[in-house]
């Protein structure tokens, strides 16, 4: 009997635990408001509704516990949509969707592309809202550690070849 409660406190613990890590998604502006009280680096996942490899990338990378929790802890997390039509309101401007074509584009998604609208794409940006680098393509958990963790933890005098060759990962490859 004893052991059955040990295992029944262990799983529940364990259920608990896993459903905890998933990355909290903010909007753009709370990332900016968040940051005036809680400066921390950036990570902008620029999707669209039709891209399967975006779809892919929410279940196979933003969806590991690891890669939830180091995001969680290090970034302000923010899902843009490429093709979102609400208006964004950054920096004193007010960013919209553009029609073009059959579709368009949402022009603060077009401005941190640098107008090279690629999906997926992670964009990181640094505390003080700088972008780092943009990042474009699927990137498996195994690709996306590192490179979170490269924006977190390098000296700026550290290369991404002297930092990956070192980095270990936390991964259960």
């Amino acid at each position: 009997m004893k052991k059955r409660i040990i295992f029944i406190i262990i799983l529940a613990f364990t259920l608990n635990a896993t459903a905890q890590e998933k990355v909290n998604w903010i909007s753009f502006e709370a990332a900016v408001e968040t940051n005036k009280t809680n400066p921390k680096p950036f990570l902008v996942d620029l999707y669209t509704d039709w891209c399967g490899w975006c779809k892919r990338m929410d279940k196979d990378t933003y969806a590991n516990p690891v890669i939830a929790k180091y995001i969680n802890e290090n970034y302000h997390a923010i899902k843009m949509d490429g093709e979102g039509k609400e208006p964004i309101e950054y920096k004193g401007n007010t960013f919209k969707f553009k029609s073009q074509g059959r579709s368009g584009y949402h022009e603060l998604s077009a401005l941190l592309l640098d107008g090279k609208l690629s999906y997926p794409t992670t964009v990181i940006l640094d505390k003080k809202e700088r972008l780092l680098d943009r990042i474009p393509g699927y990137l498996a958990p195994v690709k996306m550690e590192p490179i979170l963790a490269y924006f977190i933890e390098r000296d700026t005098e550290t290369s991404w070849e002297q930092f990956s060759k070192n980095f270990k990962s936390s991964l259960n490859n």
